[in-house]
Order: C-alpha cells, then sequence, then structure tokens
C-alpha cells in the first residue's frame, strides 16, 4: 500500500524517480483517479501526477449530481443514457457515503420543455434504458401534488411534474475516495507535480514525463511504458507539450452554482427546471443550503482564473424569481458561489447545451494517450475502456499480462459497507460509537456520512482539550493531512470539507486557527503562512464576489 499523506508527500514524490512505471497518467480530477484505480487493480505500476489539488478542476465545481443522462433523450443519445444509468448504480453501491439517492421534482408548465405526456414517456424511458430499481422508478404527480411537495414553484400555467431519482454526490471527495482506493492498490499519487515535458526514446516514442514540485520547485523525472492525458480542461496544454496540436481540440463550457441559506430560500424538495430561456438547471437542498445552476456558456480563458461575472450571478437569479415568484433572494443573499468548466471536444455550429457529453480517446504519433470529454458519472466506465487500451498495447509491445476490469465491485475508500443495503445500519452504529468516544449525535452523523467507513480513524485521533480548534474541526484537519494528502488551507477547506461552499461562517471562524495549527504541523516560515492565507482569502473572496 502506498502512503496517502502529506507528512510523507516528498518522499512519494521522491519514489516516482526510483521505479519504472507501467503507466503514469497526467491530472488527478476524477478521470485521471479512476484510471489509477483501475490501474493498479490490474496489477500495472502505476503513477499519478497532478499539478494542482486532487479535484481541483472540473472535479470540485460540478452540479455535484452523478445523474443518469435524462437531458440526453432529448438528444435520441440511446446508448449515453442507458449506460450512465447503469454506471450511476455501480458509483453508488462502492461509496453509499458521498453519493446519496435524490428525488427529483421534473414540473411542467404549459408552453416550457416538457408537456405531460412527453415528460411521462421520458421517465418511462429512462427508467428502463437506465435499468431504474423499482423502487426508484418514476412517478407522475398531479397538479395539487406538485404544490405539495414544491408550495414556491410558479403555479402559473403549472399542470403537473414528474418524480424520479437523480444521486447527489460530493464531487470533491468522491474523487479524494477514489484517489485513496487506488493508493491502497498500490499506486503512487502525488498532488502539486506538473508534468513540463517528456521523455522520448530513441524511436522517438513518449517513455516518461519530467515533473515539477510546485511546492518546492524541485525537478524530477517519470519514466514509464506509457502515458495517458487526463487533464480535463488543460488536456489541450498538456498534448502541446508533446508538439501535438492537430486533431480534435476541446472547447470549454462554463458552468456556474449560486448558494442560498434555506432561511431565505425554503428549498426542501430538489427541482429541475425549465428557464426563461428554455434551458434546464438544477435547485438542490443540501445540509441547510439550497444551491442552484447551473450556466452553460463557452470560456476563453484560464480555468484556474475563473470567475462568476454579474451576467452569471444575474442569470441564476433571473431563473429562481421565473420558477420561484415568491423567493425574493437577492445578490446580497448569495452566501457562496463557485464556476468550473466542462471540458468538450469541440463541434462545429453547436452551441455548449447542444455539444455531446460523450469521452474520446485518441493516440498521438509519439505515443500519448488522451481521454476527454466525458461525465462525472460515467468515470468508472471511461477508466475501463482507457485501461483496456493500455493493457493491449503493452500486451503488444512487452508481452505482459494484467487482469481483467474489476472496478465494478471494487469499493471507494470508506465504502467498504458490502453494499448501500447495509450503509444506513452502519450508519446508526457508527453513531452510537461516536457519542461514546465524546462527540455529540449530530458530529457523530456528520463525520460518518463524510467518511463512511474511515470514521472509526477519524474518531480517535487523539485531542488536547487545550486545542484552540473545536474537536471535530481538529479531528477533520489531522485525517485530511495524515491520510488525504491535504497541504493547503484552501484543499482543506474546498475540497476535503466543502466548507467554502457550503459553510462559509465556519471558513471565517477557523480560518485562523486552521492556518496556525497546519503552519506548526508543515514548520511553515512566517512568509510560508502569509502565502497560504492569502490564497486562503483569494478564495474566499472570489466565492462571495463577481468580476
Amino acid at each position: 500500500m502506498t502512503t496517502f499523506s502529506a507528512l510523507n508527500r516528498n518522499e512519494v514524490f521522491s519514489q516516482l524517480n526510483r521505479e519504472h512505471f507501467d503507466v503514469v497518467v497526467i491530472g488527478g480530477g476524477i478521470t485521471g483517479a479512476g484510471i489509477a484505480l483501475d490501474a493498479a487493480a490490474r496489477g500495472m505500476k502505476t503513477a499519478l501526477v497532478e499539478m494542482q489539488d486532487f479535484a481541483s478542476g472540473t472535479s470540485s465545481r460540478s452540479t455535484k449530481l452523478v445523474h443518469g443522462g435524462l437531458r440526453y433523450l432529448k438528444q435520441f443519445e440511446i446508448k449515453e443514457v442507458a449506460e450512465l444509468g447503469k454506471e450511476r448504480a455501480i458509483v453508488y453501491e462502492n461509496g453509499p457515503h458521498v453519493t446519496t439517492p435524490e428525488w427529483m421534482l421534473l414540473p411542467f408548465h404549459k408552453g416550457g420543455t416538457f408537456g405531460p405526456y412527453s415528460t411521462a414517456l421520458g421517465l418511462k424511458v429512462y427508467d428502463f434504458l437506465a435499468g431504474v430499481k423499482r423502487s426508484e422508478r418514476r412517478k407522475m404527480l398531479t397538479l395539487d401534488q406538485t404544490i405539495q411537495k414544491a408550495p414556491l414553484i410558479k403555479r402559473e400555467g403549472l399542470q403537473g411534474s414528474g418524480y424520479y431519482v437523480e444521486y447527489r454526490t460530493d464531487d470533491a471527495r468522491l474523487t479524494i475516495e477514489v484517489a485513496k482506493a487506488a493508493a491502497s492498490k498500490g499506486a503512487t499519487l502525488v498532488n502539486y507535480a506538473k508534468a513540463e515535458s517528456f521523455l522520448y526514446d530513441e524511436s522517438n516514442k513518449i517513455e516518461g514525463v519530467q515533473v515539477r514540485d510546485m511546492l518546492t520547485g524541485d525537478v524530477t523525472t517519470v519514466h514509464a511504458s506509457k502515458v495517458i492525458n487526463a487533464a480535463g480542461p488543460w488536456v489541450d496544454e498538456v498534448k502541446a507539450i508533446d508538439g501535438h496540436s492537430n486533431g480534435k481540440q476541446l472547447i470549454l463550457s462554463k458552468g456556474i452554482h449560486l448558494v442560498f441559506d434555506q432561511s431565505v430560500f425554503p428549498l426542501h424538495q430538489a427541482i429541475y427546471f425549465d428557464t426563461p430561456d428554455k434551458r434546464m438547471i438544477f435547485a438542490v437542498p443540501r445540509d441547510g443550503k439550497a444551491y442552484v445552476g447551473t450556466t452553460d456558456t463557452f470560456f476563453d480563458g484560464d480555468p484556474k482564473e475563473m470567475q462568476i461575472t454579474e451576467e452569471d450571478r444575474t442569470y441564476i437569479l433571473d431563473a429562481i424569481h421565473y420558477m420561484f415568484p415568491e423567493v425574493s433572494v437577492s445578490e446580497k443573499d448569495v452566501e457562496s458561489s463557485w464556476a468550473g468548466v466542462r471540458p468538450l471536444i469541440h463541434e462545429d455550429g453547436k452551441n455548449p447545451s447542444e455539444i455531446s457529453r460523450k469521452d474520446e480517446i485518441w493516440e498521438s504519433e509519439r505515443g500519448l494517450i488522451t481521454i476527454a470529454g466525458g461525465k462525472l458519472t460515467g468515470y468508472r466506465k471511461m477508466a475501463e475502456t482507457v485501461v483496456n487500451k493500455i493493457a493491449q498495447l503493452l500486451q503488444q509491445e512487452k508481452g505482459l499480462t494484467f487482469r481483467r476490469c474489476s472496478t465494478k465491485k471494487i469499493p471507494i475508500s470508506g465504502g467498504d459497507f458490502g453494499g448501500s443495503a447495509n450503509y444506513m445500519r452502519y450508519m446508526e452504529q457508527a453513531v452510537k460509537r461516536g457519542q461514546l468516544l465524546g462527540f455529540t449525535e449530530r458530529e457523530s452523523r456528520h463525520l460518518a456520512s463524510l467518511y463512511g467507513t474511515n470514521v472509526d480513524e477519524v474518531f480517535t485521533i487523539p485531542y488536547d482539550e487545550n486545542q484552540s480548534l473545536p474537536r471535530i474541526l481538529y479531528v477533520k484537519l489531522r485525517y485530511a493531512i495524515e491520510k488525504e494528502m491535504t497541504v493547503k488551507p484552501t484543499d482543506f477547506f474546498i475540497r476535503r470539507t466543502g466548507d467554502l461552499f457550503f459553510n462559509m461562517k465556519n471558513v471565517v471562524d477557523a480560518e485562523q486557527d486552521v492556518l496556525d495549527e497546519m503552519a506548526k504541523i508543515f514548520n511553515w516560515s512566517a512568509m510560508e503562512r502569509q502565502r497560504y492565507e492569502k490564497e486562503l482569502e483569494d478564495e474566499m473572496s472570489k466565492a462571495t464576489s463577481v468580476v
């Protein structure tokens, strides 16, 4: 088992240079993490490098739904719906602590995108194609039943609704848990490690990567038989390092989400609804908040520097006022927000909503294998496809043989419940164990839902009563550093806890104490502490302002 601790990160980085890998993956989002897990589980010696933190791109800035692709029925992408629906069930079974069934209301109004007949038929076909289990199959609700479920919804022209199940997830934690599972299978994964150039053999074929440690500036070489470019929005940049800029190109689609407290937007039912311009967006309740999104506009710029514009924010606010006329939220009620991009494969003449979300794989003349497109829901299948290709190439070129894909049945880290049917029983037992160790019932439940079957490691982290951080935050921080390769406060508050999006008050209150504790653990200089504090302040500002 490879360590996944920030305390040993320098050793892990140096390990990259000491071994020859079968495959090195560039990109630590959900696609790259999924590939690393699949490859390592088959017995391939696997490395992964990520230039920022794991999940720091698209994989922490989605709508946070593992959904079955209902919208693709409108575009007659039947195979896509069938495959995504089945993958959704696998994602849930392998990690029910980070993926939760969520009943979704699909209202139909006179003149809207969906009507009573198209909704009933569409959801029925969806249930069939996606293999939806009997208990989660669609229901059709009357006008009165719809209002009962969502009393704030626009009543003018309302005819009824469809009621079906989507799966809500924490996209960043899903990625982290997949990465941890890959490490447990022997993969070597390092964050803040940027692939800067490729190594070539005498035949001018790629045989590795030169990687820079973005924290120390150190450079190392990673030798590998195969290199996979799974860099998400940065796929074209990685291709350009290889001098390979011809062929298919990415186009980035920007999506934003706004977060409100339920005291100002009392949303208790997830809703998928029409906007005035006939696009569709989600409004989802989560942990006492309501988040709404997403937009879908072309983006030309650096995804690392992306911010929400006033136009983006106004679009979402207008959509809320259109569908929820009694909700009078304004820009001052936005507690937090996030902007992300979907890396789509360019199709001439199509707007962002029309471009297919299908994934594609291609190989350069010098052997760089690139995977792009796709959706969060399909990450496991995408990984299976690309690792099948790697296994085939390694067998042809080197006579190596590996096990078949087994990730359908591999729980992600924290997902060892023996299936979703055992989840609730485990949770109740975990809550009791947490209470016996001094946590409140609410704290115990929160930790168990966050960490799944890893929660006992969190419960038993020693705590000094003189510590300035509250116990629950302290154990989360120690676990994030020691078991989840957290090296910056932004890693912790954005991608390990989600607090910067869904509990900004906690970030504001705990910011200085977390910085102090991390400075002590990592022995930061005053200048380093100042730099990390500024990074966190910048992210807080981005989440609460527009440009």
